[in-house]
């Protein structure tokens, strides 16, 4: 089975735990660091998980945060299969392939 990869972005947990609640606080630290966001670009960073993000964007925003690349991205799988037993615990499902036999009515 094949494992489809997804991520946690905790920038915004990373921000309240260094008690920066406001979006916009980031754009001149990130100007200092030579990254240049509008005020929107900034909370699309924050509030959404980004699909991609410049090494620069990245080491900019461990240097703001104190922090390491590990603490902003935590991998996650997000396709696992899991089935539930009788006993009410839970695994992940073992898939099969199995040959299918077709009949037909009327031959045995």
């Amino acid at each position: 089975m094949i494992k489809k990869m997804g991520y946690a972005w905790k920038l915004r947990l990373l921000m309240a735990e260094r008690e920066m609640f406001q979006t916009s606080d980031l754009v001149p630290l990130l100007a200092e660091r030579g990254v240049t966001l509008s005020r929107e670009q900034v909370y699309r960073l924050v509030a959404h998980p980004p699909q991609r993000l410049s090494m620069d964007t990245l080491v900019a925003l461990c240097d703001i945060l104190q922090c390491t690349p590990n603490d902003l991205i935590e991998p996650k799988v997000v396709n696992q299969q899991v089935r539930k037993t009788a006993d009410g615990t839970v695994g992940p499902v073992e898939i099969t392939p199995r040959r299918t036999v077709v009949r037909r009515p009327d031959r045995p």
